[in-house]
């Protein structure tokens, strides 16, 4: 089983280096990495470049022009790029557990997309994992939430896994897996969303609308989630709206997705032009 991780990123190279490191410290690598960037400056790029010199895997950098918070269609571009055919998507904020990629392929299965937890590190600590002077686990001082998170229980595990296959609540696309197939017969992520808003749980219910369930990584997969501000909430009421409009209509293909990198298409249910 072949596996591209894509990572989103903007502006914060420190976190992405980071980030980075943990990736190459794998005991499982993936067998690519592929930047997911909604524009960035130089230092990203200069970095990327830096680091893809000795990286252990393929490391690719898609790049889309800063035209404010387009999350949606930087996933889109980088999984158009992707050549494997499971995907793992995290945050570039995300420090992964060494055992990170081989825990979601171990819970990979056809049929499912896999959603998983983060562990939420407090603004001290974080600093410090930035300036590599501290190690991450269960005893460590400054985790502000979700401290059992740390635990890595296979048994734990497959008590969580398989809970709540048609639920959307509590997923975050800064830890997030699938089969390519799968993303692309939704047609990806929605384009229409830009700035914050639900654009992974409109996802997760397309998936599920077009019989893809969810299965969760939880006692597994663990993945430390670095302190930051938060992002503006200004387009929240237009992206709600969006997210209804799908829900409502029990919708499976976007229009505005993966449709826009790829030339021709056909969905299970729906088909959709190239939008150019």
């Amino acid at each position: 089983m072949r596996t591209s991780l894509i990572i989103t990123t903007y502006n914060w190279p420190e976190a992405l280096e980071a980030v980075l490191n943990s990736v190459a410290k794998q005991t499982r690598l993936p067998d690519e990495v592929i930047i997911a960037d909604d524009g960035s400056k130089e230092a990203t790029v200069q970095l990327i470049k830096k680091m893809a010199k000795s990286f252990p895997v393929p490391l690719i950098h898609s790049w889309q022009e800063d035209l404010g918070f387009r999350l949606s269609r930087s996933r889109n571009k980088a999984i158009h790029l992707a050549s494997m055919d499971y995907i793992v998507m995290i945050d570039g904020d995300m420090i992964l557990n060494k055992h990170f990629i081989a825990d979601h392929i171990k819970v990979a299965e056809p049929g499912f997309f896999i959603t998983g937890k983060r562990v939420k590190l407090g603004e001290k600590l974080s600093l410090k994992v930035l300036n590599q002077h501290a190690s991450l686990s269960f005893f460590t001082s400054g985790i502000s939430r979700g401290r059992e998170l740390c635990l890595r229980s296979s048994v734990l595990q497959s008590m969580y896994c398989n809970s709540r296959p048609y639920s959307i609540d509590g997923i975050h696309g800064c830890n997030l897996a699938f089969w390519r197939q799968d993303v692309i017969a939704v047609n990806g992520f929605n384009a229409e969303f830009e700035g914050w808003g639900p654009e992974d749980k409109e996802f997760a219910l397309r998936m599920i609308n077009n019989g893809i369930l969810r299965k969760q990584i939880k006692f597994y997969g663990v993945a430390f989630h670095l302190n930051h501000h938060e992002s503006s909430k200004e387009q929240l009421e237009e992206n709600e709206r969006i997210f209804q409009n799908i829900k409502n209509n029990h919708i499976i293909c976007c229009q505005r997705g993966l449709c826009e990198f790829i030339n021709t298409w056909k969905g299970e249910q729906n088909s959709c032009k190239p939008l150019y």
